[in-house]
């Protein structure tokens, strides 16, 4: 890698360029001035006593060609555009998945929920069964209705034997307001994700938050500003083929990022999934991170904060750190080719949100993370709806 490259690169970081019509004004790395970069002919020149004595690409114009997203021709000794890569929609099938969306969840809601055991009652009248509160509690998140409008979509179901009896609507409510559901939740998740493990390899991490109705009084106590509403964060690994959520960890708004990495990048694993590459942003970027997708057999891509330099990593533990970091300074178009993969959990995100809601209904952590959970379950399964027209995959959900 040409050393002038590295320092363009590096003053693209800094955003030390400035566009005034057909000139690039780029600041000088001692901070005295600008240079200016301007085409003559196909070539571009600049002022810097480094060009005008070699007339040889100088660091400025680099940070130029990097800053337009060109690359040089060293046939031809011009520069050629990067075409941005479109990708085209399977707008047929995708229409016939949403048309058949209604019908097909709550057939394979029916098959998933059958993994539920049911507890054995032994005393007293029998409960609402664990199968029938399940189904109800995620068709609910589903339809983004409120628990009395959503009482219709229970008797529905009923009269088309999805569920054993309508429950009332409020034992729905008392069903989420249950820790003991959350693990039998994130089961559910998992197995949502298994009908894929053919297709993904690629996966991403990140976090987002949804808003509750709670209001936190932290900023009014400590700063003296209005209420704020509070958060609760949703931690996950997505494949970058289909977008399907393969695990999640639920929080508080403060839950920190890099700590849930492993925790997902192992419940992955657990699934089968065969994981080769994982990509992530700046937050999740550590020794152990690093360390623990080698160990499964993958690569991790996680981009490096500008203020990192690899002799403050020593050890052996660190060797694989310390490798990636030299990859990402001198290899950075190849580090980011895949690193850029990492969109597609932005896109996952932003789908559940467009579709179930940004926001959570529920009062409390416990409620708040089922119902969470169910969103993201309801999610999965419509997922797994569209991979059944546009891959033509038929997604297993009965227990084996």
């Amino acid at each position: 890698m040409d050393l002038r490259r590295l320092k363009g690169e590096l003053i693209v970081k800094k955003s030390h360029i400035e566009k005034h019509g057909d000139v690039w004004k780029v600041l000088s790395q001692s901070g005295k001035g600008f240079y200016s970069v301007k085409y003559v002919g196909d070539f571009l020149a600049c002022n810097c006593p480094y060009f005008e004595l070699t007339r040889q690409r100088c660091k400025h114009i680099y940070a130029v060609e990097i800053q337009k997203s060109r690359c040089y021709d060293w046939i031809s000794g011009k520069m050629t555009e990067i075409k941005k890569t479109s990708y085209k929609q399977d707008w047929p099938n995708y229409t016939k998945a949403q048309n058949e969306e209604g019908k097909l969840f709550n057939e394979l809601l029916k098959d998933l929920v059958e993994n539920i055991e049911e507890p054995v009652y032994t005393f007293g009248r029998p409960k609402l069964s664990l199968k029938t509160a399940l189904f109800c509690a995620i068709d609910k998140v589903y339809s983004m209705q409120s628990s009395r409008r959503a009482y219709s979509r229970y008797k529905e179901a009923e009269a088309k034997q999805q569920i054993s009896k309508t429950p009332s609507y409020n034992a729905i409510n008392k069903v989420l307001n249950n820790a003991n559901i959350t693990p039998l939740l994130q089961d559910l998740l998992n197995i949502t994700a298994l009908p894929l493990k053919s297709v993904e390899t690629n996966f991403s991490s990140d976090s987002t938050g949804f808003r509750t109705s709670r209001f936190s009084d932290y900023c009014e106590i400590k700063h003296g500003v209005n209420k704020e509403h509070a958060w609760v964060k949703c931690h996950a690994m997505t494949g970058n083929t289909t977008n399907i959520i393969t695990s999640a960890v639920i929080t508080s708004e403060n839950g920190a990022d890099s700590l849930q990495f492993i925790p997902l990048l192992n419940a992955t694993n657990h699934l089968g999934f065969t994981i080769s590459e994982v990509t992530a942003d700046k937050a999740y970027n550590s020794i152990d991170n690093y360390n623990a997708v080698q160990e499964i057999g993958g690569v991790a891509y996680i981009p490096f904060k500008s203020n990192v330099t690899a002799p403050v990593r020593t050890g052996f533990k660190a060797r694989l750190w310390r490798k990636m970091f030299h990859y990402f300074q001198l290899h950075q178009d190849e580090f980011y080719a895949h690193y850029h993969k990492r969109s597609n959990v932005e896109t996952t995100f932003f789908a559940i949100k467009a579709k179930f809601g940004d926001s959570l209904k529920n009062k409390n952590l416990i409620s708040q993370t089922n119902e969470l959970l169910c969103k993201l379950i309801a999610y999965n399964i419509t997922v797994l709806i569209n991979a059944m027209f546009e891959l033509k995959i038929e997604p297993q959900l009965l227990p084996a």
